[in-house]
């Protein structure tokens, strides 16, 4: 069995005349993720693999996760090829995964990310928001095979708060 993990970025500033991937948090993002992690950290088993996009929003938000649930560093990888709003190219990255990794956390963009939900899991969702989360289980054995899955867990900040 695979469990994907989709994480959509946290609430980014638009204050700032910054190119799109330098875009940082705002405060309502940390707000958001500790409502996610409060809610998701019992469900939480790991060992997983955390990928992020090198994106600011991306890579910050991936942070907070992976400090608050205690990832290794060598479990922590900056992929560039998740700077993408494409789902193809999203699916693309997640089917290179090692099938030594039974649990794999994308941390990304839309409209990739909501695409993919839909795409990937059996529950719809008009959008994936920013922190919002989704699990979603394949019964393979290789990422190389992930189609259809089943979605067992979806978080929205503004559903916890």
């Amino acid at each position: 069995m695979k469990r994907l993990i989709l994480v959509r970025h946290g609430k980014s500033s638009w204050d700032n005349d910054l190119p799109d991937h330098k875009r940082p948090l705002k405060k309502r993002a940390y707000n958001d993720a500790e409502v996610v992690l409060n809610a998701f950290e019992h469900f939480y088993e790991p060992p997983a693999m955390f990928w992020t996009s090198h994106a600011v929003r991306a890579h910050e938000t991936a942070k907070m996760f992976k400090e608050r649930l205690k990832v290794a560093e060598k479990d922590f990888k900056v992929v560039d090829d998740l700077y993408t709003f494409n789902q193809n190219e999203l699916l693309s990255v997640i089917r290179s995964c090692s099938d030594d990794v039974d649990k794999l956390f994308v941390f990304g963009h839309n409209p990739g990310m909501t695409i993919l939900v839909n795409s990937l899991g059996d529950k719809k969702t008009d959008n994936l928001p920013t922190t919002g989360l989704c699990v979603i289980d394949f019964e393979v054995d290789s990422w190389k095979d992930v189609k259809k899955g089943k979605t067992i867990l979806t978080l929205l900040p503004k559903n916890l708060r």
